[in-house]
């Protein structure tokens, strides 16, 4: 046996191992590595070696290596595979997690993959890839033991015993019972009722009738919402005919959620897609972020040409441009608050796109508040510092916060739902529009005001 490096990175001892093609020596060190640490680990490492390492591992062990990355990291591993050995080890894959790599990976790799499945398996996976990711049908698992109603307790656990090695890996807490024809839920059982009941008695009558269930097509804010209000550790799903096809889990409920509130950052970050990780391929990061940053030099363009339209005011009144960034950017966190309410609303369902005036009504009395106060702090402060050599620019300076603050929050409060209406993502155009809008209100009102200074004043 060779015995293993001292003071060396994981990876590199992970590689070296890998070299060596010793699969127990990789096995037992993948078991060493600490929870948590597997991802960091496997990163790291150079493609080729993670590659290699894949194809030693037997397909289940494999799986459980993919299934601790990212689904795109994950899919970045297995189109590496020959579509043979994917195959083998999606096969492998939690349900749950099949569909969500597969979505990661061009169709025709994908496909591919599909092709060297299990026929069954593979439709089931089709199937899944149907309901969009940010519902119950995208995150839910189908591996749940389910029998007809007409069986006694004896049939089940003798079932359950035939068949321990297929049902091991599953969280059986509970069992479904179904109707034998329709397969449509009728009850939950208790693993614990199953265990201290009768075996003459029969299924019926220790199933948990008032079942709480949730709708295939449900989204997470509604599941987020559903689990709030029970201490259930998973839930039954049904479709629109009360048929069951998997079960949510709790867990994985929350991991969706904060996956999503990953995605919204990056995308109000300015990354299009909503996911970058520095692993992926150089071509495919720089892709991704200059589509967001090559548009924002047009829009940039637009704010700054109000400067250029007014630059013979900034040369005769110089420290006015002390105090344009300032405006710019306050006016725009102002204006960044009520983006973020809007969209906050929006996910729970408490605004809709068409109700652009409540929603103007309500920022409108909040902006104008918010703006004299601001205004009237920034005006002083200005004053103090230039009052000497220009007694009217914290009037000027002032006056531009109070009126662009009410703009800022105006625009911003109703910006996504008219981007919603029109089918735009919200949370990434939201943030360049908002911006280029709010530095030519603090730009033009702040020029303007110091114009009309200068008029009536000479």
């Amino acid at each position: 046996m060779v015995e293993p490096q001292q003071d060396i990175p994981r990876w590199q001892e992970l590689e070296r191992l890998v070299d060596l093609g010793d699969v127990d020596q990789v096995r037992a060190f993948l078991k060493s590595i600490p929870l948590g640490e597997t991802a960091y680990t496997l990163v790291r490492m150079e493609e080729s070696k993670r590659t290699r390492l894949l194809e030693l591992l037997p397909p289940e062990e494999a799986a459980d290596l993919v299934e601790s990355l990212s689904d795109a990291q994950a899919a970045d591993l297995i189109e590496e595979l020959p579509a043979e050995r994917a195959a083998a080890i999606v096969e492998e894959m939690a349900s749950d997690e099949q569909a969500d790599v597969l979505a990661e990976l061009k169709a025709d790799d994908a496909e591919a993959i599909l092709a060297r499945m299990d026929p069954a398996e593979a439709e089931e996976v089709r199937r899944r890839a149907r309901y969009p990711a940010n519902t119950t049908g995208g995150i839910m698992i189908t591996e749940y033991v389910a029998y007809p109603d007409h069986l006694r307790i004896d049939d089940v656990v003798c079932d359950l015993r035939l068949n321990a090695a297929k049902y091991s890996p599953y969280d059986l807490q509970n069992i479904y019972v179904v109707a034998g024809r329709t397969g449509q839920l009728r009850g939950i059982v208790r693993l614990r009722d199953l265990v201290l009941s009768p075996g003459s008695t029969a299924l019926t009558a220790i199933s948990l009738t008032d079942t709480q269930s949730v709708k295939v097509t449900d989204d997470l804010d509604r599941l987020e919402d559903f689990f709030d209000r029970t201490d259930l550790y998973t839930a039954p799903v049904v479709d629109e005919w009360n048929r069951l096809v998997g079960v949510v889990r709790r867990a994985h409920v929350q991991e969706a959620l904060a996956e999503r509130a990953g995605k919204t950052i990056l995308r109000l970050s300015g990354i299009v897609t909503g996911e970058e990780l520095r692993t992926m391929q150089i071509k495919t990061r720089m892709v991704r972020r200059l589509a967001f940053l090559v548009p924002n030099i047009g829009l940039n363009l637009i704010s700054t040409s109000v400067i250029a339209i007014y630059e013979p005011i900034l040369a005769r009144v110089s420290a006015l441009m002390i105090f344009l960034p300032i405006l710019s950017d306050m006016c725009g966190c102002s204006g960044s608050q009520a983006v973020a309410v809007s969209l906050r609303e929006m996910t729970l369902g408490l605004v809709k796109p068409a109700e652009l005036m409540h929603v103007l009504s309500k920022e409108i009395r909040l902006g104008v508040i918010n703006g004299l106060i601001l205004g009237a702090a920034l005006g002083t402060i200005t004053w103090l510092m230039r009052g000497d050599t220009y007694p009217y620019l914290g009037l000027v300076v002032g006056g531009s916060m109070a009126i662009n603050n009410v703009l800022a929050v105006c625009f911003g409060g109703s910006l996504p739902l008219v981007l919603k209406s029109f089918k735009i993502d919200p949370a990434l155009a939201a943030g360049p529009v908002l911006t280029t809008v709010t530095d030519m209100g603090a730009f033009f009102f702040a020029l303007t005001f110091a114009w009309l200074m200068l008029y009536l004043t000479t």
